[in-house]
């Protein structure tokens, strides 16, 4: 089954606006981009070496299903935080990682 990038991309823009509606927003920021293992002995190295390759720093969870792929600062903005989640998402999908939203880090 391929994944649904467009639903996905409405998502983060609904997410964008929810959550300026609840705070104020930066002008830029770091992002932090969650990706679920589908399968419990799924390449956490693998997946984030090349996520590191592509320019995230990635952090493997304690709870042993979650690869975090973080940016570096960057613009704050729904098409910013969208092309940079599908780059990630791109990457994590080859390693059977799914995406499972976004957080700002301040």
């Amino acid at each position: 089954m391929s994944h649904d990038y467009e639903a996905q991309q409405a998502e983060t823009f609904e997410t964008f606006v929810e959550i300026g509606k609840i705070d104020s927003l930066p002008k830029r920021a770091v992002v932090n981009f969650l990706f679920l293992a589908e399968e419990l002995d799924a390449p956490f190295p693998a997946a984030a070496k090349a996520l590191t390759a592509a320019g995230f720093v990635t952090t493997i969870d304690d709870d042993g299903e979650t690869l975090e792929a973080r940016t570096a600062e960057m613009e704050i903005s729904a098409p910013a935080i969208w092309a940079e989640e599908k780059r990630a998402t791109e990457i994590a999908l080859k390693f059977g990682f799914d995406p499972d939203g976004w957080e700002l880090v301040e």
